[in-house]
């Protein structure tokens, strides 16, 4: 058996933060078997600024039962067709933001998508675990520490 010591191991479901969008206690599903990770986003309008493409949307966070939202802007890096796993295709707007789970920090790229009928608002998919050098063990959840969010001067963008 191989043991990969520079690995951080996971569970199944954890409290993240995405600190360019002004946003912390977040619950993530984990989805290996996702490709790219998703927000649960309404109200998405493409913009220009400075000779960019941006879009400002509405991200749902908390639960049913507490259910909150923030008004975002964010960058917009991609329009990306992602199909279910039902096999029905879908256009989304992909930005990229500051992930911090733990004590860990990286950019990931999240697509918007009405997540309304999920349990979790946010996936946390497979390259997003590549690239935070993460593995996941199914049998636990939350055992990563809360993050918390820095606090966020005048100039970071993504939060409106």
């Amino acid at each position: 058996m191989k043991i990969f010591d520079q690995l951080t191991v996971i569970g199944l479901r954890e409290w993240i933060a995405l600190p360019g969008l002004g946003v912390a206690g977040l619950r993530a599903k984990i989805d290996t078997g996702a490709s790219t990770s998703s927000l649960h986003a309404t109200e998405i309008v493409q913009f220009q600024r400075n000779e960019q493409s941006w879009v400002r949307f509405t991200a749902h966070l908390g639960t049913l039962a507490q259910l909150r939202h923030r008004r975002c802007e964010a960058l917009l890096v991609a329009i990306k067709t992602i199909k279910s796993s039902n096999g029905h295709a879908q256009s989304r707007y992909v930005i990229r933001t500051t992930l911090a789970l733990g004590d860990r920090t990286w950019a990931v790229d999240f697509t918007l998508s009405c997540r309304k009928s999920m349990r979790y608002r946010l996936l946390l998919g497979a390259k997003a675990l590549v690239d935070g050098q993460l593995v996941v063990n199914p049998a636990l959840t939350y055992i990563q520490d809360k993050p918390g969010i820095p606090a966020l001067s005048s100039s970071v963008t993504g939060v409106v």
